[in-house]
């Protein structure tokens, strides 16, 4: 039983490592604390509880995450300090061992935050005699933690979809997630007409393998999209991330001609070279992923497509990499999102012999960031003094002011005293150059 006077008055504090999937979860926690009475802690006050939402794509996630945790700790003293997310899932054991953490919540019991926040501040024994992690095995993941949020944001984040079936040779997350899982399509349609009510214009749907979405209630990700499609007040959808063998050309099709989503998507690659993806255990091949961006471009000319790719993974031959590099360089998309491979324990990529080199990751990373950079001022010198809408979002009073078309141009107003008056607000302007730092284009109200 729930002891809702524990939590009177106290303030929380929150870090969040990784993907948009993780910060829509967290804003759900604060959303959640906050019904219960605790107020978020504004800057440097100090907090009653702090929660740290994990991510462990990468070795590099691994030494960030502790980072974080000792950081909180010491700015926070005396507080119960709450871990999450997928590296207290994979390293429960490891998470607990730092010193300052209180509990441990993995995939499947952060859905019972708050009971298990009542019952450790209501139990009468020592602190240090509790049960500091909970998690279960993989198999064992089956909670669904509903989130559609904001947090601080503009735009609102609305988790679709749960974990991962497929075991690519590279990666954890289904480990750190366990198997797909999702909610009925009636149950998000909800919750979007819900925070439609509240406002808002823009949600990002997300997951970690969205184009899976119903597949084990006989549903599918396009009749999601159809009914939220059908949600008035909503103006603006975005796909974040959707695998290229699950994004089929009827679903590029009914985006192209839809009332609200937006010509916009990010597709994992992962390499452009057909033996490399093999070895990945990815379940598609160059052809496949050629075929979707020509089917985007051809009935969506104006779409941004980002795209990721894994560089210096196992088996990556100097040649492998040149076929993956010329294949890129003939794509038309907007962006790459460039990562290099992290060795993860337990994954089937340990038992590829061949091993790339810290220096060859990085002149591989470098060369395809230069290339990507290349593609991104192409996309955006295109539209260099068009008319376009924007969906501008929060920013503090008299500092410049940032937003998005519909086709995921970022674009920045001058610094003025009433700007924040636009957060939220969709305006058409006019697009001029680039700003100081290559991130974005110039622009004045039309």
């Amino acid at each position: 039983m729930i002891n809702s006077s524990v939590f009177q008055g106290k303030k929380a504090a929150f870090f969040t490592l990784g993907c948009k999937l993780n910060f829509s979860e967290t804003s759900t926690f604060a959303k959640l604390l906050a019904d219960m009475g605790v107020l978020t802690a504004k800057e440097g006050e100090r907090a009653d509880i702090c929660l740290i939402n994990t991510c462990s794509v990468t070795d590099v996630a691994d030494h960030k995450c502790r980072q974080a945790i000792r950081r909180m700790v010491r700015n926070h003293p005396g507080a119960f300090v709450v871990v999450t997310g997928c590296y207290a899932q994979l390293q429960p054991g490891q998470v607990s061992e730092i010193e300052g953490v209180d509990l441990v919540l993995g995939s499947n019991e952060k859905a019972q935050l708050i009971q298990y926040l009542s019952e450790a501040w209501t139990e009468r024994v020592p602190q240090q005699s509790l049960h500091r992690h909970h998690t279960v095995p993989t198999k064992d993941i089956i909670s669904f933690q509903p989130s559609c949020s904001k947090g601080n944001r503009t735009r609102y984040f609305l988790k679709v979809q749960d974990g991962c079936d497929y075991f690519c040779t590279y990666c954890t997350i289904p480990y750190a997630r366990g198997f797909s899982r999702s909610p009925s399509v009636e149950s998000l349609v909800e919750q979007v007409e819900e925070v439609a009510a509240e406002g808002a214009q823009e949600i990002v749907l997300t997951g970690v393998n969205i184009g899976d979405f119903g597949k084990r209630q006989g549903s599918s990700f396009l009749s999601l999209v159809e009914a939220l499609d059908r949600v008035e007040g909503i103006k603006r959808f975005r796909i974040s991330s959707i695998e290229p063998d699950l994004l089929s050309d009827e679903l590029i099709d009914y985006c192209a001609t839809s009332r609200a989503f937006m010509p916009h998507f990010h597709i994992p690659l992962q390499s452009g070279s057909d033996e490399v993806l093999r070895l990945m255990h990815r379940r598609y091949d160059t052809a496949l992923f050629q075929h979707k961006v020509e089917r985007i471009k051809r009935v969506m000319p104006d779409a941004f497509i980002g795209v990721d790719v894994m560089v210096g993974t196992r088996g990556e031959t100097p040649e492998a990499f040149d076929d993956s590099y010329r294949f890129l360089d003939a794509l038309d998309v907007s962006q790459l999102h460039v990562f290099p491979y992290s060795e993860r324990p337990g994954t089937a990529a340990l038992r590829i012999p061949l091993v790339v080199s810290e220096q060859q990751k990085k002149e591989r990373s470098k060369r395809l960031l230069d290339l990507s950079d290349s593609k991104f001022q192409a996309f955006y010198q295109r539209y260099i003094g068009q008319q376009m809408e924007v969906l501008f979002e929060q920013a503090p009073k008299g500092r410049a002011m940032h937003g998005f078309t519909a086709n995921y141009i970022r674009v920045e107003l001058p610094p003025a005293d009433d700007n924040y008056l636009l957060d939220n607000q969709i305006r058409k302007v006019r697009l001029g150059g680039f700003n100081r730092d290559q991130s974005a284009l110039l622009a004045t109200l039309s």
